[in-house]
């Protein structure tokens, strides 16, 4: 790679790290958290426009991906499910971990909803965060951003379970 291809590559990946601070600050001034993390006051982050955070995930995991010069990723309906399902199952087991309550991997969730492509990897959280600030998250760990950034992904599932006292259970599937 060239010094003007690493300058290139340096500018986008800062700028879509701008544009996701720009968007986190806007959700922080309207919450706020305990000591303990905890939701607090008027400032729990409730998910509204439903139907777009789907869409707004996957622009901002693009907008990333293009940065780095990866291929752009589409939402899956079955992956969708997938995350679906996990992110209630979370909730009912009350942590965030990859294994459902039926002792199902990722692998097999995938499989279950007739997926057919091979699986890159899952991500999880448990938050009283919004999608971006989640995805900033995911990005600033090793493990998490080779999921998303995996250059063989061509499809993503997205999706989360909130909780009535606000908290979030997110899970993101990237595959092939």
């Amino acid at each position: 790679m060239g010094r003007c291809d690493r300058t290139l590559l340096g500018f986008r990946m800062t700028r879509v790290f701008l544009l996701l601070a720009t968007l986190t600050s806007f959700v922080l001034a309207a919450c706020t958290t305990g000591n303990d993390g905890s939701a607090t006051g008027t400032g729990v982050y409730k998910i509204r426009n439903e139907e777009r955070t789907q869409f707004r995930m996957l622009d901002s995991v693009n907008a990333l991906r293009e940065a780095a010069g990866n291929p752009a990723v589409q939402l899956d309906s079955k992956l969708n499910a997938a995350a679906a399902t996990h992110s209630r199952d979370m909730s009912v087991q009350n942590r965030p971990w990859h294994f459902g309550s039926d002792g199902s991997s990722p692998l097999d969730r995938v499989a279950r909803v007739g997926y057919s492509g091979a699986l890159v990897g899952e991500n999880i959280a448990e938050t009283y965060e919004n999608e971006v600030q989640t995805l900033t998250a995911w990005m600033e760990e090793k493990g998490t951003r080779s999921v998303i950034m995996d250059a063989k992904a061509r499809n993503m599932g997205f999706s989360w379970f909130q909780e009535s006292n606000g908290k979030i259970w997110w899970t993101l599937l990237m595959a092939e």
